[in-house]
């Protein structure tokens, strides 16, 4: 090789500096890409869903599932390097075109940087969400007593202190949470469901419902967005040949939306959520949880959400409908 050879080339050069280069056809003319390397890996910056909540909740689970819908998943990363695991996937051309990140109090030491992770990630335009996995905690502690394992916070004391220390730590990060699951009452097939509805597609929509039966006996539930309260409307449990059935029922529903005020609360509560909904996409918020409460979660509740479902539906709202204590009594 020669000292002339050894020169670097004026196209060397500007790959070097990152330049929009030259590509140069069959002809011998050159024809520019204008497209550098930065903004070949602006255009490739993966979606980001960050996996966080309750441990036993079943973050392992959400995070398999979306495995399993080919998201690249990392567990346990430190929050401080988020940002640096999606330039990563920036950098691979389109390979990595999804990731989702698991964090949690196992790396508490961590965990305070997470919101100025957030914080750089929004900087870059980076379409991220966060799902939080929530249970009760009489759930959580049947779950710990189990497996026969301590919580990770609970130190000398018992698991439900390690449970209320992991609740305030996380306090600020379920309210920032795009989808909150409740898992107490779920199995891992019902969680996987779950992810699955809001995962799978192939198209991202604009919002997404659950709409949710269940009743006030059984306690709220804690992912509830929006709660709605149909004890106005009388009881079907009272009449004697519709109380073995459920609101699914075509008898059942009809009688309940006969009763004076049933079907002016229909019109006028989804008028209430396409208000909210339009608010909802504006703030960039993708799912919403509507909770639809009787006293069993059998007639009412269940009637009402069959109905109201189907009125999002229409409205190109993509909904899923839980009845959470149907069944029970």
């Amino acid at each position: 090789m020669t000292e002339h050879d050894a020169q670097p080339t004026p196209d060397r050069e500007q790959a070097a500096a990152g330049e929009p280069q030259q590509a140069v056809q069959d002809n011998g003319a050159q024809v520019s890409t204008d497209v550098t390397p930065a903004a070949a890996a602006e255009a490739a910056i993966p979606e980001l869903v960050i996996i966080s909540g309750m441990s036993g909740a079943g973050r392992s689970t959400a995070a398999k599932c979306l495995e399993d819908l080919g998201w690249f998943v990392v567990d346990n990363l430190p929050p401080a390097l988020i940002p640096t695991m999606v330039e990563l996937g920036a950098r691979s051309q389109g390979n990595v075109a999804r990731i989702a990140v698991v964090v949690d109090v196992r790396g508490r030491r961590f965990f305070d940087n997470l919101r100025e992770s957030l914080a750089d990630l929004d900087t870059r335009n980076v379409t991220r969400r966060i799902v939080f996995l929530e249970s009760s905690d009489e759930a959580l502690v049947r779950r710990f007593e189990s497996v026969r394992r301590p919580h990770p916070l609970q130190g000398d004391g018992r698991i439900v202190d390690g449970i209320a220390a992991e609740r305030e730590l996380l306090r600020e990060l379920r309210g920032d949470a795009d989808l909150v699951i409740d898992t107490s009452s779920l199995n891992v097939h019902e969680l996987r469901a779950k992810m699955d509805a809001q995962f799978a597609g192939e198209e991202e929509p604009e919002l997404r419902a659950t709409v949710m039966s269940f009743g006030f006996k059984y306690g709220l539930p804690v992912d509830a967005d929006l709660v709605a309260d149909m004890r106005f409307l009388p009881n079907p449990h009272w009449v004697p040949e519709l109380r073995p059935f459920t609101g699914l029922n075509e008898e059942v529903a009809a009688y309940v939306f006969n009763q004076p005020g049933a079907k002016e609360f229909l019109d006028r509560y989804a008028e209430l959520l396409r208000l909210i909904a339009a608010g909802y996409r504006r703030e960039g918020k993708r799912y919403v949880t509507i909770a639809i409460g009787c006293t069993g979660g059998k007639h009412r509740s269940v009637a009402m959400s069959e109905k109201l479902a189907a009125r999002l539906a229409a409205e190109g709202v993509e909904t899923v409908v839980v009845h959470r204590d149907m069944g029970r009594e």
